[in-house]
C-alpha cells in the first residue's frame, strides 16, 4: 500500500519510489508535493496565489478522467468522483492544499503532481476513505491517466492565461471607454499642441484623448487576437508528443471535453511535437501584454506633464487628489496613479524579458523552465488589468480640463502662425514670428495690432483649423 498508517500522530506516512514521506494526517497533497516544498522553497507566491491556474488544472483532469471512463480504462466510480473532485476546484474550493512554489524545477512535476494528490485525496474522501489510500484512487495510476506533466501544465498554463487575458482585454476595453468620454467632453477646448516638447500647432484637447482611446483600443484588439492562438493546446500528447501513454483515440475526445469544460473551442495542434517543444504563443502574449502596459505607460507620462505645476508647470488638466504628495512640502499632491501606471510598465517589461528568455530556452523536445512563464506572465496580465481598471476610475473619470490655461498657453505661442501661412505664406508668416521674438510680443497680438486679422477672427480660425479631424465641439 501507498499509505503506511500511524493512527496515533498528527502526521501520516506516505510512500513513494524514493521512500517514505510523512504528510500532514488531513492534508489533500502527499509525498510528491512535500518533496517539492523542501526542495524549491525559491518564492513568495505559490500555486495556491494561482486560482486560475488551479482552476486550470481542474479542467484538465476533469476532461481526461471523463475521456478514460468514456474509453473504459477507468472506472465509474473511480472517475466520477476524480470528477466531483474537479468540480470543487473548478468552483475555488481547496487552494490551501496547493502550498508549491510557482518556481520549481522539472518543468512543472511537482505542481502536477500537488493537482494529481489533492484531487486523487479528496476523491478518496468523497468515496468515504482516508487520504494517502491510494490503492483505490491513485495520483498517477488515475488522476493522471493519459496524461504527463508535459503536456498537462502548458495546457492548464494556456486556459489560465486565457482566462486573464480575458480579463485584461476587459479592463483595457473598460479604460478606453472612459478616455473616449473625455474626448468627447474635451472636444471644444482649444489647446497648444507640441511637438519634441516644443510649442507646435493649435488643436483641441479631445484630439489628444481620441489618440489615447484608440490606443488602448487596439492595445485590447491585438491582445485578443494573439490570445486565441493559446486555444491549441498540446494536451493528448503526454511526454514528448507520440502520445504514448494515453489510450487510443483519447486526444479526440479528450479536447471535445475540455471544451465543454471550458466553453472554448479548444483545438489540436498541427504538430503535436511542435506543441510539446515550443512555446512562442505565450512569449507573443506576453510581448503584446508589454505592448499594452507601454501604451498606458506613454499616456501616464503625458499626464504628469500636462498636469505639472500647478504653478510652475503646465495645469492644463488637474487629476484626482488621491493622496498627499509629500511628509515635508505642505499641501503638494503628486499624480500618484499615472506614476504607479509607468512604474506598471517596467514591471511588466521586466516579467516579458523572462518570458521571453525563457520561451526561447527550451530544450529538445520540451520546454523545462514553464513555471517561470506561468509566473511572470500571470503577473504581468493580472498586472495589466489592475492597472488599466485604476488609471480609468481613479484618474481618468475624475479627471478635469482647465479650459483658461489650454488656451492662455495657445495665445502665448506662435501656434497660430501655421494657420496663417494659407493666406499669407510661409515667409511672411516666418517674418512674424521673428519681429515677435523680437518684440517680446504675443504673436496674437502682433497679428491683430497690425491688421491682419480681427481679434474676433482669431478663435474661428483657430476652431476651423483644428476641427477637421477628432471629437467636435
Amino acid at each position: 500500500m501507498a499509505l503506511i498508517d500511524r493512527p496515533s500522530g498528527p502526521n501520516r506516512v506516505e510512500m513513494d519510489s524514493l521512500g517514505e514521506r510523512t504528510v500532514p494526517r488531513g492534508a489533500l497533497y502527499g509525498a510528491a508535493t512535500s518533496r517539492g516544498l523542501e526542495n524549491f522553497p525559491l518564492a513568495v507566491r505559490t500555486v495556491a496565489d494561482e486560482p486560475r491556474l488551479i482552476q486550470a488544472f481542474g479542467a484538465v483532469k476533469k476532461a481526461a478522467a471523463l475521456t478514460n471512463m468514456e474509453l473504459d480504462v477507468l472506472s465509474t466510480e473511480t472517475g466520477e468522483a476524480i470528477c466531483q473532485a474537479c468540480d470543487e476546484l473548478l468552483n475555488g474550493a481547496h487552494r490551501e492544499w496547493f502550498p508549491t512554489h510557482m518556481l520549481e524545477g522539472s518543468g512543472g512535476t511537482t505542481t502536477n503532481m500537488n493537482v494529481n494528490e489533492v484531487i486523487a485525496n479528496r476523491a478518496l474522501q468523497i468515496l468515504g476513505r482516508m487520504p494517502g489510500d491510494y490503492d483505490s484512487v491513485h495520483p498517477n495510476d488515475h488522476v493522471n491517466k493519459g496524461q504527463s506533466t508535459n503536456d498537462a501544465y502548458p495546457t492548464a498554463l494556456k486556459l489560465a492565461a486565457l482566462t486573464l487575458s480575458d480579463e485584461a482585454i476587459a479592463a483595457l476595453g473598460h479604460l478606453a471607454a472612459v478616455l473616449g468620454e473625455k474626448a468627447n467632453a474635451f472636444g471644444g477646448i482649444l489647446r497648444l499642441g507640441r511637438t519634441c516638447l516644443q510649442d507646435a500647432q493649435p488643436m483641441t484637447l479631445g484630439q489628444a484623448f481620441e489618440g489615447y482611446t484608440t490606443l488602448v483600443a487596439r492595445a485590447a484588439a491585438r491582445l485578443g487576437e494573439v490570445r486565441s492562438t493559446l486555444l491549441t493546446v498540446p494536451l493528448g500528447g503526454t511526454a514528448i508528443g507520440t502520445g504514448l501513454g494515453a489510450a487510443d483515440g483519447f486526444r479526440e475526445r479528450v479536447l471535445g471535453h475540455l471544451s465543454e469544460i471550458t466553453g472554448r473551442n479548444i483545438r489540436a495542434p498541427a504538430s503535436s511535437f511542435d506543441a510539446m517543444q515550443n512555446l512562442d504563443d505565450v512569449a507573443r502574449l506576453s510581448s503584446e501584454t508589454q505592448v499594452a502596459a507601454a501604451s498606458l505607460a506613454k499616456i501616464g507620462r503625458d499626464l504628469i506633464i500636462l498636469s505639472s505645476g500647478p504653478n510652475g508647470g503646465l495645469a492644463e488638466v488637474t487629476l484626482p487628489a488621491l493622496q498627499p504628495g509629500s511628509s515635508i512640502m505642505p499641501g503638494k499632491v503628486n499624480p500618484v496613479m499615472p506614476m504607479a501606471i509607468v512604474q506598471t510598465h517596467f514591471a511588466i517589461t521586466g516579467n516579458h524579458t523572462c518570458v521571453a528568455m525563457a520561451a526561447e530556452d527550451g530544450m529538445l523536445e520540451i520546454n523545462h523552465y514553464e513555471p517561470v512563464i506561468a509566473s511572470r506572465l500571470f503577473d504581468s496580465l493580472r498586472l495589466l488589468a489592475e492597472s488599466a481598471m485604476l488609471f480609468a476610475d481613479k484618474c481618468i473619470a475624475d479627471l478635469q480640463a482647465d479650459r483658461a490655461q489650454c488656451k492662455a498657453h495657445l495665445d502665448n505661442s506662435y501656434a497660430l502662425a501655421s494657420a496663417l501661412i494659407p493666406r499669407l505664406g510661409y515667409v511672411a508668416v516666418s517674418r512674424l514670428v521673428k519681429q515677435c521674438s523680437a518684440e517680446d510680443r504675443r504673436f496674437v497680438d502682433l497679428v491683430c495690432d497690425s491688421g491682419l486679422l480681427s481679434r474676433e477672427q482669431v478663435e474661428p480660425l483657430l476652431q476651423e483649423t483644428v476641427q477637421r479631424f477628432g471629437p467636435k465641439a
